[in-house]
């Protein structure tokens, strides 16, 4: 049997590792190297890297291809790049994750969002000689790189949109905002971008705030990839499948990651939940070759981790529906936390990598089902 699985992300990487026990594994990147997204913030910043070889983190018996999927032909079981070339497949996987979330007029061309490689690449050229950036979202991708850039001395403004941390626990908020203004963050919880130009952030209530460089980090988008292949997706453009993470359209193809909508309640987009919706497509795709029924995904996140600058960090805890409790660790033994959270990704996916099926994934979530609002999401 051959799987064919786009996206070398957290997700895909561990499917394509864990199928390697029954299939040869075809996985397809725009990319040559694995990029660590829970740690873009700091390539931005310019405190530290975000990529692994892929050869630390993918099993021998899977053969990466560099490229990007166009299209996918279901009724033909193939793969179609944007080079012109074809994959042939028995079993698709499809775990394409997400990037940064359409922005307001202006942001496009003015805003540097953080949510992929490059991005983070150029904002970090941007930022290398300015003194002050602004930084649009309150969510944890926002926080992080707003305290990551005023903690290497830069005048930072955080506009939020709303809450700070909306996900976050008030005890958790606060101890996130007392952070935030040790680092001398401006935190702006209600105001609400409306536009970008250069240099200027505009905001709902007639504000400017200029001479900065602008900072998209206001949630997360998935590509359209299966929409445009003609399969059936959520209204956020996820692909919708059953509990199985089977596409709704068709058996021989399961999703992973970010682009998963199982039964219409997609997990929260993190990498915590990118790791067991990786396995469990894999699962789901062996039990299908051995003629065996997959079971249904039940798995579930029982945290929030947030870094605020190299020395500090929340640890905020979460009941099994993914909602915050009031229990969090915060300060230089949250640091320490999260720092442990970014590392284990990649030792998980490394140790799949040498026992393909060791993976397992302790928190079981016997009310999953509560969708998250469209983009929010955990990096």
């Amino acid at each position: 049997m051959h799987v064919v699985v786009i996206g070398g992300g957290y997700a895909g990487v561990m499917a394509a590792d864990r199928l390697t026990q029954r299939a040869d594994v075809t996985l397809v990147n725009p990319r040559p190297r694995f990029v660590e997204r829970v740690r873009l913030h700091q390539l931005a910043a310019g405190t530290g890297d975000a990529v692994a070889d892929f050869g630390d983190v993918l099993a021998d018996g899977v053969r990466l291809v560099v490229g990007t999927a166009a299209a996918i032909d279901a009724d033909r079981c193939r793969v179609v790049l944007a080079d012109g070339a074809v994959l042939e497949y028995d079993y698709l996987v499809y775990a394409v994750g997400s990037g940064a979330a359409p922005g307001v007029p202006g942001a496009a061309g003015f805003a540097y969002p953080v949510a992929s490689l490059e991005e983070a690449g150029r904002l970090r050229d941007a930022v290398a000689g300015a003194d002050s950036a602004t930084v649009v979202g309150g969510g944890p991708l926002g926080i992080e790189t707003a305290a990551e850039l005023a903690e290497t001395g830069r005048d930072v403004t955080l506009v939020c949109g709303g809450r700070l941390g909306p996900y976050l626990h008030p005890r958790g908020r606060r101890a996130v905002a007392r952070e935030l203004a040790k680092l001398g963050v401006t935190v702006l919880e209600e105001a609400v971008a409306t536009s970008v130009d250069r240099g200027v952030v505009r905001l709902s209530d007639g504000r400017e705030l200029p001479g900065a460089v602008p900072v998209w980090a206001a949630g997360f988008a998935v590509p359209d990839l299966a929409a445009r292949s003609g399969l059936t997706t959520d209204a956020a453009g996820r692909l919708a499948t059953d509990e199985t993470l089977t596409s709704v359209d068709d058996v021989r193809i399961v999703a992973a990651g970010d682009a998963a909508a199982p039964s219409g309640a997609p997990l929260r987009m993190s990498c915590q939940a990118a790791l067991p919706l990786g396995s469990h497509a894999a699962d789901t795709v062996l039990a299908r070759i051995a003629g065996e029924a997959p079971e249904e995904f039940g798995k579930g996140i029982a945290a929030m981790c947030v870094s605020l600058g190299r020395h500090a960090g929340v640890f905020q805890l979460a009941h099994r529906d993914d909602t915050a409790t009031w229990f969090h660790v915060g300060g230089r033994l949250g640091a320490r936390l999260k720092e442990s959270a970014c590392a284990s990704p990649v030792k998980q996916l490394a140790k799949e990598a040498r026992a393909p099926g060791s993976h397992t994934w302790p928190v079981k979530d016997a009310s999953r089902g509560r969708p998250p609002a469209a983009g929010a999401a955990v990096r």
